[in-house]
């Protein structure tokens, strides 16, 4: 089934953060992205530049694009406090 393409940047962007958002762990490289998208390899290439740039996305040591909150929830956080809290100690 062939995706419908959005008219604007500003649809297209919100379109791509809802799926995001809908699916968490979604992790694409930038060629199945630009399929699921209906976009060709410089315009989606262009949108996951963009929401890497506002923080939205990050880019994974092997290439693929993943939403930053899906793993701030998988890693520990490094504070003092937490390193305290996993030795047993009270801060």
């Amino acid at each position: 089934m062939a995706r419908e393409r959005i008219g604007t940047i500003e649809e297209t962007l919100q379109r791509v953060q809802g799926e995001f958002r809908e699916m968490p762990g979604l992790r694409l490289t930038p060629a199945q992205a630009s399929r699921l998208w209906g976009l060709d390899s410089v315009s989606s290439q262009a949108l996951l530049d963009a929401l890497v740039d506002a923080r939205f996305l990050f880019r994974t040591a092997d290439g693929a694009f993943m939403r930053r909150t899906d793993t701030d929830m998988m890693q520990p956080r490094s504070g003092a406090s937490d390193r305290g809290m996993l030795e047993g100690k009270a801060s």
